[in-house]
């Protein structure tokens, strides 16, 4: 990552921050976000770095968290520090189906597919994917409606989409910007992790957590750093089998010589297990991952040589 721009703000500069972008942080709070601006050279009053505290009307303050989120082009800022990215050189894939088409799904919208680019050691560029699903990261919030007999509002145990934002006015756009930070977050791990766009955090906002979630899952990075798991696949082999570390220059052979042996049933069920560390490999090692998807679905293309995998 190359070396950040150093912002040097002054002290009525940092008291408009603190009474407007950073309104909602107490003083512990203001403190670590602007140490963090300073950290990743990017400048508040362009948006390029948001605080968002969850919790703020909790009675219980032990729930108050603060999360920091970058923008869209905050991320491309600090992404054009990296000597190895280069920006999508094509539009994002936008995937629809029309049977998720819903009051929570206006659109329809399935996932969004971004790739960007990055250069390996011998100098030869490679595409890193991201996908952000719909299900995952719209705004979503339970429907509440009065009722007649008591006359107080109660939950219809069915969900909406938020309105007050852009998910139903811009879905599109929406869904592309997770995915994009997905494929940031997949190729740049040591830049990216940890820093979200507000987009990923909507549906955290509209359902007032305290970002415990957040929290858990760099917690979750963490330790797969330290054990080694950031440079290898998680993935299991089988039915009840217990979750394996591959590394990621064993993996292809691996899973190749796995799905080679094994029956179109077996494979099958393993495909479906596995599909988001087989995602994330396509997103690590693109070229590999290209060779063992056509492997896979010539595997899958094969008859049955049983009843039970007929049937099935």
């Amino acid at each position: 990552m190359g070396t950040a721009t150093v912002l040097e703000h002054t002290p009525k500069q940092i008291a408009l921050v603190k009474h407007t972008i950073a309104k909602d942080c107490n003083d512990d709070e203001f403190n670590l976000f602007m140490e963090a601006a300073r950290s990743y050279g990017l400048d508040p009053f362009r948006k390029q770095i948001m605080p968002l505290v969850f919790g703020k009307a909790a009675r219980d303050q032990s729930k108050r968290r603060m999360s920091i989120v970058v923008s869209r082009d905050g991320l491309r800022v600090i992404a054009q520090r990296c000597k190895n990215y280069r920006p999508a050189s094509e539009p994002a894939e936008v995937i629809f189906n029309e049977e998720m088409k819903a009051p929570t799904n206006p659109k329809g919208i399935d996932y969004a597919r971004v790739y960007l680019w990055q250069q390996d050691n011998k100098g030869e560029w490679f595409k890193v994917v991201g996908e952000a699903y719909w299900d995952e990261f719209a705004p979503l919030k339970d429907e509440w409606a009065e009722n007649p007999e008591t006359g107080r509002g109660e939950k219809t145990g069915r969900q909406t989409l938020d309105t007050s934002g852009n998910w139903a006015k811009m879905p599109v756009v929406m869904i592309t910007k997770c995915a994009e930070a997905q494929a940031l977050r997949a190729g740049w791990p040591d830049q990216f992790s940890g820093i979200y766009v507000e987009e990923e955090l909507d549906r955290a906002k509209t359902l007032d957590l305290t970002a415990s979630e957040i929290v858990a899952h760099n917690a979750e990075e963490e330790r797969a750093k330290r054990i080694g798991a950031h440079n290898a696949i998680t993935i299991t082999w089988g039915d009840g089998w217990q979750l394996e570390n591959v590394p990621l220059g064993e993996f292809a052979d691996r899973a190749a010589d796995f799905v080679k042996s094994s029956s179109v049933e077996i494979v099958r069920r393993w495909h479906d297990a596995n599909k988001q560390p087989l995602q994330v490999f396509w997103a690590k090692c693109p070229r590999d991952a290209l060779e063992l998807k056509k492997i896979i679905e010539m595997k899958l293309a094969e008859k049955p040589t049983s009843k039970t995998e007929a049937a099935a």
